[in-house]
């Protein structure tokens, strides 16, 4: 799941970038959901799957063999699902960055699990497992983050 994690947390760095980072939506995704930020996550999760394809993982629950459809199934499947929780946090009025639990913390890998689907061979508690680390592994990395003056929101 490295891939999903990695494309999921890219982005915020962008905020150091003072190049071309137009908004898809402000109206519908909030003004910090960007198409540079996207193809970011999409490219990091895609070196991330290469460089676990070049790794010996004897054992492993994916085949590695198709990493560039795995690492763009994963960026693809975490940018959505962040997409699509923004999308529904400005329905019900929720500002960008305010806390929506625990959806802030399971958008992205909830999209990366859909996405990834077929090239994972996963058991209800290998879903489970991902879950519940992704879950308090977010709140982790976003407090810090936070702390570190990366994100502007803990959430």
């Amino acid at each position: 799941m490295a891939p999903a994690y990695l494309a999921n947390m890219a982005p915020p760095f962008l905020k150091y970038w003072k190049g071309w980072n137009r908004p898809i939506s402000s109206r519908w995704l909030g003004g910090h959901k960007t198409v540079a930020g996207v193809l970011l996550g999409l490219v990091v999760a895609l070196i991330a799957a290469w460089t676990q394809s070049v790794i010996d993982w004897s054992g492993s629950l994916v085949s590695y063999d198709d990493w560039p459809l795995i690492g763009l199934a994963l960026g693809a499947g975490a940018m959505g699902g962040d997409l699509v929780k923004s999308f529904f946090k400005r329905l019900r009025g929720l500002a960008p960055g305010e806390s929506w639990i625990p959806a802030d913390q399971l958008d992205f890998m909830l999209g990366a699990l859909i996405f990834a689907w077929p090239w994972a061979q996963l058991a209800w508690l290998d879903v489970i497992a991902v879950i519940v680390v992704s879950f308090v592994g977010d709140i982790a990395v976003n407090h810090m983050s936070y702390r570190l003056k990366i994100r502007d929101s803990k959430w």
